[in-house]
């Protein structure tokens, strides 16, 4: 199964102990080096903005009220995980990426990516086609296997725009975009936000 990453924003997390939420998904932490969704900053009223950082390795279950973690004391801050700081430390975001062809051609920027339920691995990115080009075709699915090199300033694609779209017609995938933390079938996608909790006020529910 396949979820939109921008879907996972707004999914409780809920503790053993308490037998309440402690806090809401905020946005991804995504190592760029196994292009693989590792921790989520956090937000709420309980989260401190000290150990606001959910580790993927201490979710105990994924259900459909949201992640289930044993207590708010296995949240983490920056310095605790060294693999985790050196990862922030880069601030890696796919959102907001340019995506060119290894020849040059411009294909648009980065504004979702889709991961699998099972591990978080990013499966797809979802480019937003440039202006000229949108008005007809506004957003282009890139499989995961299309990728040639990430930069920090973007992604280089094997193929060419027309090569991609002939692979992806003869595949005839229809990706099964399901959020398990959410009642509808088909989630609403929320906007995408690069910035962590630390460089903006946030309101919590």
């Amino acid at each position: 199964m396949l979820l939109y990453a921008n879907s996972l924003t707004g999914t409780p997390v809920l503790s053993m102990q308490s037998a309440s939420p402690v806090g809401q998904i905020y946005s991804p932490i995504v190592d760029p080096d196994s292009l693989k969704i590792v921790a989520f900053y956090l937000v709420g009223p309980l989260i401190n903005r000290e150990a606001n950082i959910l580790d993927l390795h201490s979710v105990r279950e994924y259900s459909k009220y949201g992640y289930v973690i044993d207590s708010i004391d296995e949240l983490v801050g920056k310095k605790d995980v060294i693999k985790l700081s050196r990862i922030i430390d880069l601030n890696f975001a796919l959102p907001g990426l340019k995506v060119e062809t290894k020849k040059g051609s411009k294909l648009g920027r980065v504004t979702d990516f889709t991961v699998t339920s099972d591990d978080f691995t990013v499966a797809q990115i979802v480019v937003r086609r440039p202006l000229v080009k949108s008005f007809l075709d506004p957003e282009l699915i890139i499989p995961r296997k299309e990728i040639l090199e990430i930069t920090d300033y973007k992604i280089i694609i094997k193929d060419e725009e027309k090569t991609i779209r002939e692979k992806a017609a003869k595949e005839d995938f229809v990706p099964n975009f399901v959020n398990p933390f959410r009642k509808t079938e088909q989630p609403a996608r929320a906007p995408a936000r690069t910035e962590t909790p630390d460089d903006t006020n946030i309101e919590s529910a």
